[in-house]
């Protein structure tokens, strides 16, 4: 077969995810971003000082609440990462990602709303961005309760029983995630380019939220082919519209992105319910089923 003959990509998928997975990775990470964030609040005070060079001096912002917000969406560009790379394990997992994307993403919005207080600080005649930052934080309080919650719940499900058939459906996740890596990529860099060079506005997580939508369909499709079954394709599903609610969440205003989110963290708990309690092995097929069946 055509995936058999992919077997070297799913090496370098392998090679880059064990790398990036690595703790000596994201201690480095976490100290670049800290770095990142020191420089812009020095940036952002010698802007203030109209010290900076003109040139520069229009790209750079004169809040300092924006070194707090390029932190945060630097944070949430690696949970993206991770979120692409955990679609090659199990789809119950990458949901699981998707909660805490959307956790970060709330508070993101929280401290983005930080942008609209003077400096320094006061909120007399100017209580909204307190209001906001509030639904924001609740909301991400609320979603990540619900992924303690599915963490518990979630467990997986043997619908595949053949060595051969999990084999491969597990490199076709790993072809669809360094897909999705590749895009990831090339959009960071033409992003990064608008905004250095030509100081133009950037979309950057709105045409990536996009395209897993897509990568989301083609999962289920994947899934499809080989766990053919109605629970498998209803629970996969549902899952996927769990998901998109999550992703048209980022997309409304306040405070229906914080309403969305938690009726999609709802959803999902109860899917995952349901699916556990009527997918349950009852006693009779337990007994008939081998120890390998059952793992």
């Amino acid at each position: 077969m055509i995936i058999d003959k992919l077997q070297p990509l799913t090496d370098v998928f392998d090679w880059m995810h064990q790398t990036w997975e690595r703790p000596g990775t994201q201690r480095r990470v976490a100290l670049l971003i800290l770095w990142v964030y020191i420089f812009a609040l020095i940036g952002i005070e010698l802007n203030r000082c109209r010290l900076l060079p003109p040139a520069l001096a229009q790209h750079t912002p004169l809040s300092h609440f924006a070194a707090i917000h390029l932190a945060f969406t630097l944070i949430l560009g690696l949970e993206v990462m991770s979120l692409i790379f955990s679609i090659s394990s199990s789809i119950s997992r990458s949901v699981g990602k998707q909660f805490e994307i959307l956790t970060l993403i709330l508070l993101r919005n929280a401290f983005k709303e930080l942008s609209a207080l003077p400096e320094p600080v006061t909120v007399a005649g100017n209580l909204q961005p307190i209001l906001y930052i509030a639904l924001s934080g609740f909301g991400a309080l609320c979603v990540f309760a619900c992924l303690c919650v599915y963490m518990r719940m979630v467990r997986p499900q043997r619908f595949i029983q053949k060595p051969e058939m999990r084999m491969r459906y597990v490199m076709s996740k790993k072809l669809l995630s360094l897909s999705l890596f590749v895009i990831f990529f090339g959009f960071m860099v033409r992003d990064a380019r608008m905004i250095f060079l030509e100081g133009a506005g950037h979309t950057f997580f709105e045409v990536i939220y996009t395209v897993l939508i897509f990568a989301d369909i083609a999962l289920v499709l994947i899934a499809q082919r080989y766990m053919p079954a109605f629970q498998a394709v209803f629970r996969n599903s549902g899952f996927v519209i769990g998901t998109l609610l999550m992703r048209l969440a980022l997309s409304a205003e306040q405070p229906w992105d914080t309403v969305v989110s938690i009726v999609a963290a709802l959803y999902v708990l109860g899917l995952t319910w349901v699916t556990n309690y009527f997918l349950r092995p009852t006693a009779e097929e337990t007994k008939k089923a081998t120890p390998r069946e059952t793992a």
